[in-house]
């Protein structure tokens, strides 16, 4: 029997002691395209790419985060987050 461990509060997973830098992956579920081009279906989803840019973007100005680096692929993202602690104490 393999046992999988409990889901854990944001609250305990984040030290901003230990760092203020985060790598946070999503991804796609059920073969979805993100962006790009489909190669089963032939449909283009490239225009994506600039909505979640720009939608990343526009979060930084809500939220305590700065964006480090990014990448969009096809089917997932990856974002590198910097926290903020100044601006999310205010």
């Amino acid at each position: 029997m393999c046992l999988q461990p409990m889901p854990q509060p944001r609250s305990t997973q984040i030290s901003l002691d230990a760092t203020p830098y985060y790598h946070c992956v999503a991804r796609c579920v059920r073969r979805a395209f993100l962006r790009g081009r489909d190669t089963e279906s032939g449909r283009n989803y490239e225009h994506r790419r600039d909505w979640i840019e720009s939608r990343m973007h526009k979060l930084t100005e809500v939220f305590a985060l700065d964006i480090a680096a990014y990448a969009v692929m096809s089917n997932h993202y990856h974002v590198v987050l910097h926290i903020d602690k100044k601006s999310a104490d205010k």
